[in-house]
């Protein structure tokens, strides 16, 4: 059976956790959210890191007990394999993992064109090329191995954090200048907003797609996952005081560049280009995370033979999956030069939550189909047999799920149904290739 390298230690999937989380979404997020919950707003990222918390919880018990690069393929094939109809666990597990791989190809593509457009603007390069050199370089960095993947994950995301810091640095002498408590509508605006800013901590079901590759995973995953977490919500709270306190809520409301904004009014175009270069770093870290966890679900869907078992090879000195980055780098590509991004990030947003549904629930069968396995890491709280987290983190994906545009939520089911037409092909005819 074909295996990764485990190189990985807790600070190291830690910040790459964190890197992720980061991404771009603050950047642009917070004028959106303060637009609707004021000066409140960052209350609001703490109701949205509570959302993101409850199937945070469900994804750390999971991983503790089957630590797995194909980590949500894994989870429901096990949740789901003794169904009412045989095949019904393979089943549910190919359609999430293929979600998963096709949710992180439209992230990778969506982020990508982001990159560009920073990098367009500072350099006057042609988007076209910039796309393509962007993934290349991504490419040779995840081949290279994980190691090197997160040692670069680590700087970028110690650029991406100390932005955040500058900003909060930068808004020290006018904390307190404002109301922190007001919302133009009340407690009903501070959690849409928080509804909303849930986005800004997608990326941390990622982590779990490093089991394979991390020491003592059962232990470290979970670790990671919640330190992660944690970290991002204490910098997104700090930010959002400051963004505040700089900049009244409603013209950050409608600023196109929010936090470069903001700072410029201290920093003066200083501060503008300052944080468009980190958001370069920001961007560029997405996608490379993005990228190295998508590569690893394919590779542990085609050595469970779920999918073409070519994606299942390794190379032989630097112990990656180098056909599946191949593959992922190729298809991102050519979403990002192809296809609308706004259109491509709803769709990827209609996949996570179904798939956070799919784990949650998974979380809530696996305690009463195993109940006495051991657990590393187990989710506190229960209701009789029932643990109340995954329960709230079904609830809450559901919710989401109704909440994204009807355009994007009708692609999403048309790429779960070639899911189920790839499925029903591959496992009929390509019995003999297997």
């Amino acid at each position: 059976m074909a295996k990764l390298k485990r190189d990985l230690n807790l600070l190291e999937v830690v910040l790459s956790g964190i890197g992720i989380i980061l991404g771009a979404g603050i950047y642009v997020l917070i004028g959106s959210a303060a637009g609707i919950a004021g000066n409140a707003v960052w209350v609001s990222f703490l109701f949205g890191a509570a959302i993101a918390a409850f199937t945070g919880l469900s994804y750390a018990e999971l991983s503790s007990l089957f630590p797995k690069a194909d980590a949500e393929h894994e989870y429901s094939k096990e949740a789901f394999e003794k169904g009412v109809h045989k095949g019904i666990g393979s089943f549910i597990a190919f359609i999430t993992g293929w979600m998963v791989i096709a949710s992180g190809i439209f992230a990778g593509a969506t982020v990508a064109a982001g990159f560009s457009k920073y990098f367009v603007a500072l350099f006057s390069a042609p988007m076209f090329f910039v796309i393509i050199a962007l993934m290349i370089a991504i490419s040779y960095i995840l081949f290279k191995g994980v190691k090197d993947s997160a040692i670069a994950a680590s700087l970028m995301t110690l650029i991406e954090g100390g932005g955040l810091i500058i900003i909060i640095i930068v808004a020290i002498p006018f904390f307190g200048s404002v109301d922190y408590f007001y919302s133009p509508n009340g407690i009903q605006g501070i959690l849409s907003a928080g509804a909303l800013i849930f986005f800004a901590y997608l990326g941390f079901e990622e982590i779990v797609r490093l089991s394979e590759e991390t020491r003592n995973p059962q232990k470290t995953i979970p670790k990671a996952l919640i330190i992660s977490i944690v970290v991002s919500t204490i910098l997104y709270v700090l930010v959002a005081l400051a963004a505040v306190s700089l900049m009244p809520w409603d013209q950050l409301a409608g600023s196109h560049a929010p936090m470069a904004e903001a700072v410029s009014r201290v920093l003066g175009n200083t501060g503008f280009i300052m944080l468009s270069v980190i958001a370069l770093f920001s961007t560029f870290n997405t996608v490379l995370m993005v990228l190295l966890a998508t590569s690893r679900v394919s590779f542990g869907m085609g050595r469970d033979k779920s999918l073409p078992k070519q994606l299942a090879i390794v190379h032989k000195k630097r112990k990656t999956p180098w056909v599946s980055i191949a593959a992922i780098a190729i298809i991102s590509l050519i979403f990002a030069i192809s296809f609308n991004m706004d259109i491509i990030a709803g769709v990827t947003d209609f996949l996570v939550f179904v798939t956070f549904a799919i784990i949650n629930l998974a979380a809530i069968v696996l305690r009463y189909k195993m109940p006495k396995k051991k657990r590393v890491f187990k989710i506190p709280l229960n209701a009789g047999k029932m643990p109340v987290f995954p329960l709230l983190g079904l609830i809450t994906s559901i919710l989401l799920m109704y909440n994204v545009h009807p355009e994007s939520a009708l692609y999403g089911l048309l790429v779960i149904l070639a899911g189920l037409l790839f499925y029903g092909f591959y496992h009929s005819f390509g019995k003999k290739t297997r």
